[in-house]
């Protein structure tokens, strides 16, 4: 008896969790009458595609910083995971990327446009990878440097300097992959949301990975790490820095802990970031 009222209490919720997925996901896609979400979000997309695509953009580098902070255990200064760089975050994504990823694919779509052999495909990705991800990944670079602090054109020149190349072997990886299947599976207008959704998420591991190692370095830090026999902190030619205003990590710090290459490539990401001075 109780094994057959098990049964059924099975087959009754998962009954259930099947006609909760259906309504998601209608609602989601709108079904067959295309009412959803995803339905509206094309047309707007359609109608409005600038508009569309900043608003998207926008509230995905928003979402990132937030959840990097989250995953990372980051918390301000006001125990909340909210902080001046959400923000700014958010107008970069709205009014620099957005923009900039709608005119540079737009081009890109026209110049393939009506071309589907192989070849072009693979022409498409080779000039996606080497025309327009260098141009991106400069603008990003220098758009992050200037949010994490940076105020000179040596400081921004330094930020792009060190970490272009690294950023161009992830571009590298993802790109081809990404538009290959956008190519194959994806409406043209829908590209630039697809492409910031796959930066969207790739950009979460690597902040919340920068903030692990940032308030790692802070605990060392705080716990003596790198200090002299008298109690004071060594400070060498290497620590000339620019500091943003909450910055408190000499370089030093830093590279015990990431090493001293790597802190060149990521001091873009800082929420209080350390800009090299040579």
């Amino acid at each position: 008896m109780s094994v057959k009222f098990e049964k059924e209490t099975v087959k009754t919720a998962t009954k259930v969790g099947e006609e909760l997925a259906h309504k998601v996901g209608e609602k989601l896609t709108g079904g067959k009458t295309q009412n959803g979400y995803l339905a509206a979000y094309l047309k707007q997309l359609q109608s409005n595609p600038l508009r569309t695509k900043m608003i998207t953009s926008g509230s995905l580098f928003a979402l990132q910083e937030i959840l990097a902070s989250w995953i990372a255990h980051d918390r301000s200064k006001h125990g909340h995971y909210f902080n001046s760089r959400i923000p700014k975050m958010s107008i970069y994504g709205a009014f620099i990327s957005a923009p900039l990823g709608h005119f540079l694919i737009g081009i890109l779509q026209r110049v393939f446009a009506g071309r589907t052999s192989l070849k072009a495909k693979i022409l498409q990705i080779l000039a996606s990878n080497l025309i327009i991800s260098p141009i991106q990944n400069v603008i990003y670079l220098a758009s992050m440097a200037i949010i994490a602090g940076a105020r000179t054109f040596h400081q921004v020149r330094a930020t792009v300097k060190s970490g272009f190349f690294r950023v161009m072997k992830v571009s590298w990886v993802v790109s081809p992959l990404s538009l290959a299947f956008a190519q194959k599976f994806l409406p043209e207008q829908t590209w630039v949301p697809f492409f910031n959704i796959v930066g969207f998420i790739i950009g979460t591991y690597i902040n919340a990975h920068t903030k692990k190692k940032r308030l790692e370095a802070l605990r060392r830090k705080q716990y003596g790490s790198g200090k002299s026999s008298t109690g004071a902190q060594k400070t060498t030619h290497q620590d000339r820095i620019t500091r943003s205003p909450f910055s408190c990590v000499t370089f030093n710090d830093i590279r015990r802990v990431m090493g001293s290459r790597r802190i060149f490539f990521w001091n873009w990401t800082y929420p209080r970031t350390l800009h090299v001075v040579p």
